[in-house]
């Protein structure tokens, strides 16, 4: 079968992109995850490659680059030196404070209390946080030993 057409400099593969060596990678991505599977000499092996993944994976048959592969170990049998999965990581989303919206005629003090009510979660993190910060100023201060303020005489003429 031939490869999809797709824009110039493109493999025509799924997720089979050259890199600078001149090889070819591959990657996959299922439920939410990526995986780096291996980089291979051309374009036809590391496709061939991706889809014993999906194999793997059981995906439906739509998402192989080569259909008329029947089974899973006619797939394995096309890549002899096998595929190495390895989990790419990604960033971890950070969690955005949640939004105050302040309703008219409302004082801060009320606000800050439905605040409280409505993310108990959020306002424990932040006590914790800073009761983390302050530990650690403590320790700093402990470390450093005592401070001694020396009292500095003026002379003055006046007396």
């Amino acid at each position: 079968m031939a490869p999809k057409k797709t824009p110039k400099g493109k493999s025509g593969f799924f997720d089979v992109r050259q890199k600078p060596s001149g090889n070819w990678g591959v990657e996959f991505s299922d439920v939410g995850r990526r995986w780096w599977i291996d980089t291979y000499p051309c374009a036809h092996e590391a496709a061939r490659a991706y889809d014993v993944a999906v194999w793997h994976a059981e995906r439906p048959r739509e998402h192989l680059n080569f259909p008329e592969i029947e089974s899973r170990v006619e797939a394995e049998m096309l890549v002899p030196q096998g595929i190495k999965m390895k989990e790419i990581t990604t960033k971890k989303k950070t969690t955005k404070k949640p939004l105050v919206v302040v309703n008219a005629g409302e004082t801060d003090e009320e606000v800050m209390a439905r605040f409280a009510r409505e993310h108990p979660d959020y306002v424990q993190a932040e006590l914790e946080h800073y009761w983390k910060c302050e530990a650690e100023q403590k320790k700093k201060e402990d470390e450093a030993g005592p401070s001694m303020v020396i009292p500095i005489e003026s002379s003055s003429e006046e007396d």
